[in-house]
Formats: structure tokens, sequence, C-alpha cells
């Protein structure tokens, strides 16, 4: 880490050390590109949100069980600042963290990291597999069905987006253009 700040290579290079399922280092690029664009949105720091976003799910793999809490042990004991480590903490605040998101970066980590996972499954289905082609309209429809990807936390990008003040379809909106940038690397271009 240069002067205590990790960086992009820092953080992919743990992540990679935790995980080898190649679905979880998608969902981790995937994270990291809608945090990046959010920053630039916001006017914060792109490498900061982009490293949090693709450390937030670190310990998932090895230690499900233990999500966060090994996250925050890794962390610490590699010397990241505690901002970080507050923040990737806070993502699963009321699921297995009690650290609730405070910052705007830390309530979009939150907000969005559920909703990732739908717009990939959306993605998935369509005939084009890319994202370049997805639609606000095409993810509120399978939004609302409920046993469309059925393990992502509706509930959570609701709250998410309540604590932003952001509607729905915006934030959809916004994941869909961040994920865009890391079409390639994510498999969502229709070319893999």
């Amino acid at each position: 880490m240069n002067g205590g700040i990790p960086s992009r290579k820092d953080a992919f290079d743990l992540l990679k050390e935790y995980n080898t399922n190649e679905s979880l280092i998608k969902h981790a690029l995937s994270v990291e590109a809608v945090m990046r664009y959010l920053a630039g949105k916001t006017g914060e720091n792109p490498d900061k949100w982009g490293v949090i976003g693709l450390i937030h799910d670190l310990d998932y793999e090895m230690f499900p069980e233990q999500h966060c809490t090994k996250t925050r042990e890794i962390l610490e004991e590699r010397g990241w600042p505690e901002d970080y480590v507050r923040a990737v903490v806070s993502h699963a605040w009321g699921i297995c963290s009690d650290v609730k998101p405070e910052s705007i970066m830390e309530k979009y980590l939150y907000a969005i990291d559920e909703l990732t996972g739908l717009v990939t499954a959306c993605v998935l289905v369509r005939p084009s597999r890319s994202l370049m082609d997805l639609k606000v309209k095409s993810v509120r429809k399978k939004w609302k069905t409920k046993h469309f990807a059925a393990g992502v936390n509706r509930a959570v990008i609701e709250k998410g987006a309540a604590m932003l003040g952001v509607e729905i379809p915006e934030l959809i909106q916004d994941v869909i253009e961040g994920m865009r940038s890391a079409a390639t690397d994510i498999g969502l271009d229709g070319e893999s």
C-alpha cells in the first residue's frame, strides 16, 4: 500500500487471495465498476470507492458464516484505513453487520450490492446477453417477479435507495451505466 492507501492492485490481489469463484469475482468487479461510476457522478474519489466496491465481499467465499467479521480482521491486520474497513462492513448492515451506512459512499454500496445481482440476472436471460441494450423498464419488470433472482434482497435495495433519497429507477440506471464499463470483464458484453 502506498502511504497506507490501498491501490486497486492491492485490493484485486487480496480479493484473488481469498476468492477463486468466478461468479464472486465478477460480482466484485461489477460492484467496483458501479461504485467508480457513482463516485464520478457525485464528485467523490473513484479510486477509493472502486477499491471498497472490489473488496466488499472479501471473506464471503472462505468464511460465509463470518461474512464481514473476517473481512474486518483481514483488512485491519493488513493496515487498511479504518474508513475503508467501516465502509466494507457497513454494506451488510442488518444482515450480518450492525454498522449502519452513514456516508454517501456507504449508502451507495449498501444500495447497489444486491442490485448488481439483479441486473446481472436480467442480462443473462436476454437474447443478446449484453448490458449495452438493457433498459430500466426490463429490470423493473423482472423486479416485480419475486421468483426471478429470488436471492436478491429487494428490501435492502429499497432501504438503501430511501437512505439516499433516490428513486429505484434512477438507481437501476446508475447500476446499468456503471456495469457497462466492466461489461467485457464480467462477461455481459454479448460476446462471452
